[in-house]
């Protein structure tokens, strides 16, 4: 299962390797938090059932994380990735999908965690960045780390140009890891993820 906000590309990258039988794992389905994005038309594209569910739709956040909760339990989902999705799953969710959800973001966590962390490491002026891949728990980036991938920091970097190369270590990383989760499964002790 896979939840998206925007373009997709993340999602893409597992529609394509899922393409593969050795891969192990499937897309069952995708939710949106919006209409009208590429990421539900790649879906879409690939014969994977699809739904949206705004915010706005519903009469607070609480609601709409129940309503999120139940829809993508009716998948039976493995793991639930979040690929680009940019709201903030709630109580319930958690509880529903404790351990089972994960998410990237662009930065050596927990370095520089919220929705910056590019600018902020360019404005930090670190030599290293890169990509984590961690298990989605109440606080902003802060859960179990899965898997990590390192991007150097280029002198005339800027926000978007560092952002870019961390992209494409980011969607090497999350295939990889995801595929080990699910065909080998995962534990997670303290703040140590285990896969196999």
């Amino acid at each position: 299962m896979v939840l998206v906000s925007g373009s997709g590309t993340n999602l893409q990258a597992l529609l394509d390797a899922s393409g593969d039988p050795a891969y192990g794992a499937r897309v069952v389905a995708v939710g949106a938090d919006r209409d009208g994005i590429e990421g539900l038309a790649r879906a879409e594209r690939h014969g994977v059932p699809v739904f949206t569910l705004r915010v706005a739709d519903r009469s607070d956040r609480t609601a709409w994380d129940a309503a999120l909760t139940t829809r993508v339990a009716s998948y039976d989902p493995d793991l639930v990735v979040l690929a680009g999705f940019l709201k903030l799953t709630g109580a319930q969710f958690l509880a529903r999908f404790d351990g089972r959800t994960v998410n990237t973001h662009p930065a050596l966590l927990p370095a520089f965690p919220g929705m910056q962390a590019p600018a902020d490491a360019v404005a930090h002026g670190v030599r290293v960045s890169g990509a984590t891949l961690f298990v989605v728990d109440a606080g902003v980036d802060t859960g179990p780390i899965v898997a990590q991938a390192a991007v150097p920091v280029h002198l005339d970097d800027d926000a978007a140009t560092l952002h870019e190369r961390i992209k494409t270590v980011e969607r090497t990383m999350l295939v990889e890891s995801v595929g080990r989760m699910v065909r080998e499964g995962w534990s997670i002790e303290g703040r140590k993820v285990r896969i196999g």
